[in-house]
């Protein structure tokens, strides 16, 4: 039987138990107005979680068809949302889209980048107004320059959790990682599709306030967290260029 899967999200979940129920259902509902529910699966990577997240997902992959729900021990953000790009590859949909489950971002926004779907191989989001605490957001601007300085590269938010890519490009991308999962993975991703000549687009998003959970890093840790991504960003300008080649093939 020839594939007929379109679209397979992944949505890395770390205790999440607050929202986790109505943020799966609000994608899938979100998903299935615009694309049949046979053609489209949520893939939740469960990384670990303390909480109850993991026993609601399963409850809910009871009810939901379209609900994959993958337990993992716990590895970090970076490490789910790669295994969940590689969960996805497997799974062998047109194209693979990425999110988080702590409800800052709305489904509604996604149909602004599947309508782009054949313009670019990878189409990043961006958030305007980006409701984090202030000390995150002085990180990842420095961040930001970071990438302009090394690689020459600027992108508006290289990091978001809201992006759709090609299956077939994301096997190249995947394949170009380094090993051990850097911290975060997304940020290398962005920057060897931009520098392979993908459009990304930038496509502004819906940014919302944490309501529940907390978040997982915070002050001290994040400046480490920061500079361990800063050297990984460094090392891996060595082989840029020899990956972007074999992308580009």
């Amino acid at each position: 039987m020839p594939n007929t899967l379109a679209l397979v999200v992944v949505i890395p979940a770390y205790n999440e138990e607050a929202c986790i129920q109505p943020v799966i259902k609000n994608w899938i509902e979100g998903i299935a107005t615009f694309i049949p529910k046979e053609q489209f699966k949520i893939l939740v990577i469960n990384d670990g979680s303390r909480d109850n997240t993991g026993q609601i997902l399963d409850e809910m992959a009871g009810d939901y068809p379209n609900l994959i729900a993958k337990h993992q021990l716990n590895g970090g953000h970076g490490n789910a949302v790669v295994n969940g790009y590689k969960m996805a590859v497997e799974l062998q949909p047109e194209f693979v889209f990425q999110t988080d489950s702590d409800d800052q971002f709305i489904p509604e926004d996604f149909q602004k980048f599947w309508l782009k779907r054949n313009e670019s191989q990878f189409i990043l989001g961006h958030r305007l107004v980006r409701h984090d605490d202030p000390f995150r957001l002085i990180i990842t601007r420095i961040l930001k320059y970071a990438l302009l300085v090394i690689y020459g590269t600027y992108i508006d938010d290289a990091n978001i959790p809201f992006r759709l890519i090609k299956t077939s490009f994301l096997t190249k991308l995947l394949a170009a990682l380094p090993s051990p999962t850097p911290f975060a993975p997304n940020i290398f991703l962005s920057v060897l599709s931009k520098k392979a000549g993908q459009k990304l687009f930038n496509i502004p998003v819906t940014h919302k306030e944490r309501e529940t959970g907390e978040v997982s890093i915070r002050h001290f840790k994040l400046l480490q967290v920061c500079w361990q991504s800063f050297k990984e960003i460094a090392r891996f300008r060595l082989n840029l260029n020899t990956l972007v080649r074999k992308i580009r093939q």
